[in-house]
């Protein structure tokens, strides 16, 4: 029987799996199976690199990131787990690769050596509503011909919301990471083997999880960081509701004077539904109480028990 798996998507570990030395075997076909390397090729290996960049002016901001490593020919990879929807994140990508770009070169470097960025960040919410994809890739392209010619950046989103399918839907190596990252604490032994059979790398990495190989100091770390990212998630869900109800109150009394009432009550109904729903969905795979789920989310029962 095998013990029960933790949260990838938990800051401690995420780090561990895909951050530390000793398990560059899991980051090396995670990343090859994840990202597409028709420019770059093949990643052979791996260095890792501070996590901490420093600013060069101490007054300037200094930014932390999960995962930073560079191959063997030194392109630099950044990957980043995003909890909690936060404003700016798009920004913050940006500014992490700038800074990784602009901090291979010293002075007096040829700006000849620079070497590629690639910004890879698995995110527990949806960042581009509008956008049906699971995984999308952004480069810098002519607006007018298309054409690619500043390849020195690229940013890659796994928006973990938008991945729905059941294990035996699964059609690829990339799938089973999405599903591994999204509902590893839910897995049964049945479904772990199915996943891992064939794949060593995501066989590691579910062993990772297991929580018995955790020492008591960095369950107990675990356990922090799953509480904050909560308190995290319902803050910001408190604050979007308080939004929406602001926004719904000032929108009603606009389309009731231009005569769309319906419009704005079947907007209302919408509204944050969908994230009550993931937030009790997770606290379910967690193993969470109902008791906790209701208070935490204003779900009945009901609703909460049709998510299993």
């Amino acid at each position: 029987m095998l013990d029960k798996f933790l949260d990838p998507k938990n800051d401690l570990a995420f780090k561990r799996v895909f951050g530390s030395e000793k398990n560059k075997d899991i980051l090396i076909p995670f990343l090859n199976d994840i990202l597409d390397h028709q420019y770059i090729g093949e990643i052979r290996e791996i260095t890792f690199l501070p996590t901490v960049q420093a600013p060069k002016v101490a007054a300037r901001k200094q930014s932390i990131v999960d995962v930073l490593c560079q191959d063997q020919n030194g392109v630099q990879y950044i990957v980043e787990m995003q909890i909690t929807a936060t404003a700016g994140f798009e920004r913050r990508a940006l500014y992490y690769a700038s800074r990784a770009y602009s901090g291979q070169l010293f002075e007096g470097d040829n700006y000849n050596k620079l070497r590629d960025v690639i910004f890879l960040a698995i995110t527990n919410f949806t960042m581009f509503p509008d956008e049906p994809a699971i995984k999308s890739d952004h480069i810098i392209l002519n607006k007018k011909t298309y054409s690619h010619k500043l390849k020195g950046f690229s940013f890659t989103f796994i928006e973990l919301p938008k991945f729905t399918k059941k294990l035996e839907e699964l059609t690829s190596i990339r799938e089973k990471w999405y599903y591994y990252l999204k509902h590893a604490p839910s897995t049964t032994p049945e479904e772990y083997d199915k996943l891992v059979k064939d794949f060593p790398a995501l066989q590691r990495a579910y062993d990772e999880l297991k929580q018995f190989s955790w020492s008591k100091e960095d369950l107990t770390r675990y356990e922090e960081i799953t509480k904050h990212d909560r308190d995290n998630a319902s803050a910001w869900l408190a604050h979007f509701q308080k939004g929406e109800e602001k926004g719904l109150k000032k929108g009603l009394e606009e389309g009731e004077k231009k005569g769309i009432k319906k419009g704005l009550e079947e907007g209302e109904k919408k509204g944050i539904k969908k994230e009550k729903l993931e937030i009790a969905k997770q606290m379910l795979e967690d193993g969470e109480p109902m008791e906790k789920i209701k208070k935490w989310t204003g779900l009945s029962e009901a609703k909460i028990n049709a998510l299993k």
